[in-house]
């Protein structure tokens, strides 16, 4: 039997929406939707970017990871801004990761309560497809709940 001295207080765990933003109007749209959700949840929301590395042929770069990074961070930080504001109503923290999107986002969507994507169809469209290859593997393989914002037009 423990003292009292000895219990510990179980403290709610954070809440956490993660939302892939690769600057796109349709990844926008799904930032502004996961917003909305954090700050209707009090939820915080991680924006999460992610980048490889380019394809070269018989070209060598020293360190080309440095300039991709924070590329991809400006565009992330750009598009934060764009739709949160000076001021978030919510807690906003950026995210950017060397690496393949889907897996990726599923890795940092582990223990999250909802992962949110923009809906994009990608070079095999078909009518009324709007899950792109990353939503449809993140829709197939996540461990939370998955939204799926349309883009314009679907």
């Amino acid at each position: 039997m423990s003292s009292e001295s000895e219990r510990t207080i179980d403290c709610p765990e954070e809440r956490r929406i993660v939302v892939g933003v690769d600057g796109s109007p349709t990844s926008r749209r799904a930032l502004r939707w996961a917003l909305d959700q954090a700050r209707l949840t009090g939820a915080v929301l991680e924006a999460v970017t992610c980048w490889i590395y380019p394809t070269m042929y018989g070209v060598v770069t020293l360190r080309p990871e440095s300039r991709c990074d924070r590329e991809a961070g400006r565009t992330l930080a750009r598009a934060v801004a764009e739709v949160a504001g000076v001021r978030p109503p919510v807690a906003v923290r950026q995210s950017v990761l060397l690496g393949h999107a889907a897996e990726e986002l599923l890795a940092r969507a582990h223990g999250a309560d909802l992962l949110v994507l923009g809906g994009s169809r990608g070079r095999q469209a078909f009518a009324g497809a709007s899950a792109g290859p990353v939503d449809r593997y993140c829709l197939n393989h996540a461990r939370c709940p998955v939204v799926v914002v349309p883009g314009p037009g679907c």
